[in-house]
């Protein structure tokens, strides 16, 4: 019975970039390595041709769509779920999410595949976002997330709720890994500055909520103890958020730092990025679900802080516990990377944060529905 090979059709509006995304093909790889049939409904996007490349099946369905004619997808799904038979249905997201369940619903119980959904965020609580409990078992991304539901959603059982965390791999993420040379030499040529400079880098989407103008603070606090630093922003804003950037731009001025800090624009190489830095920082000031970047960035040993919430505080307490910082403090994170400058900190090798743990424990939950 533990042999038996698996259809998961999973569920999510776009394969463009995120998360949800990443972990969606990550899934998807790991299920067809393994021999199971993996499918994806979703509006395509630029991850597509990778998802179909690992040998996911996937149907261009817009069912992220949020207009009501979205609806007119609940009896296609229907009928593929029927022609298909599927063992499990993993919806990842809120209008997919009622487009698979309402499909699910209307299917004989003795016909039904298994239905899972993972909360991959603090959704606004309400009916809306209900959705995503209402699965046979539902994945918590997080201990974070797990009181989330709890607190929001009082009538889910808790012995249904599963925590997984994200992660992020061994064979790509590890102590010691080191950019090819021609990276290298690209990297150098395109940021000649950064040569024997202390580099600090906040990865993630620029947007007020990701503690950018924090991050101006603490490259202008370092610079003021005399540490020849340089910050890199290793992201974009939206095209209606460049005003954002001005502001930023402005900031750094008065800060006496706008020599200092890098904006790299959108990268596909944050891995590299993150390798050939000093440090690595999380400000967001929103709790993250999980924060991903996080934990590649320290599964590389590279030492890295954040405040002191949410997914991030998760893993640092586990990791690196010295680079938890209290939300907004600017002062106490420019003193701990004076420190961390003079003495880099011991970066914890064991933990749970690894994409392989992620894998294997939901196609354990997989498992766990299809013997119930």
């Amino acid at each position: 019975m533990a042999d038996k090979k698996l259809t998961v059709v999973q569920m999510l509006p776009a394969l463009d970039a995120g998360g949800v995304e990443r972990g969606t093909l990550e899934l998807g790889k790991y299920l067809t390595e393994l021999g199971h049939h993996s499918i994806v409904i979703s509006d395509g996007g630029r991850m597509l041709p990778d998802l179909i490349a690992q040998g996911s099946t996937h149907y261009c369905w817009d069912v992220g769509n949020k207009r009501l004619r979205t609806l007119r997808w609940i009896r296609k799904v229907r009928q593929l779920f029927q022609e298909i038979k599927p063992d499990i249905v993993h919806v990842r997201s809120r209008l997919p999410a009622w487009i698979g369940y309402q499909a699910w619903k209307k299917l004989p119980k003795n016909d039904r595949p298994h239905l899972v959904t993972t909360v991959h965020g603090p959704y606004s609580p309400g009916w809306y976002s209900s959705v995503m409990t209402r699965g046979e078992r539902v994945i918590a991304i997080s201990e974070m997330i797990l009181e989330y539901i709890t607190t929001h959603y009082k009538n889910v059982d808790k012995d249904l709720i599963r925590i997984i965390y994200r992660g992020a791999s061994r064979e790509q993420y590890y102590k010691g890994y080191r950019p090819d040379e021609e990276w290298l030499n690209q990297w150098h040529q395109t940021y000649p500055q950064l040569k024997n400079k202390y580099v600090v880098a906040l990865p993630g989407r620029i947007t007020r909520r990701k503690g950018h103008v924090d991050f101006i603070q603490v490259i202008a606090g370092l610079k003021a103890q005399g540490i020849d630093v340089v910050g890199l922003i290793v992201g974009e804003a939206h095209k209606h958020k460049q005003h954002f950037v001005q502001e930023l731009k402005q900031l750094m001025s008065v800060a006496n730092v706008e020599h200092d800090i890098i904006f790299t624009g959108h990268r596909n190489d944050l891995k590299n990025i993150m390798a050939v830095s000093d440090v690595v920082l999380s400000l967001a000031l929103d709790p993250e679900a999980f924060g991903r970047v996080t934990i590649e960035s320290l599964s590389l040993g590279i030492p890295t802080a954040g405040y002191d919430h949410g997914g991030v505080k998760e893993q640092l307490a586990k990791v690196l516990p010295s680079g938890a910082i209290a939300i907004g403090d600017t002062a106490a994170m420019t003193a701990l990377l004076v420190q961390w400058y003079q003495q880099a900190p011991e970066i914890e090798d064991e933990h749970p944060f690894t994409l392989e743990n992620m894998l294997s424990r939901t196609l354990a939950v997989y498992h766990e529905l299809c013997h119930s």
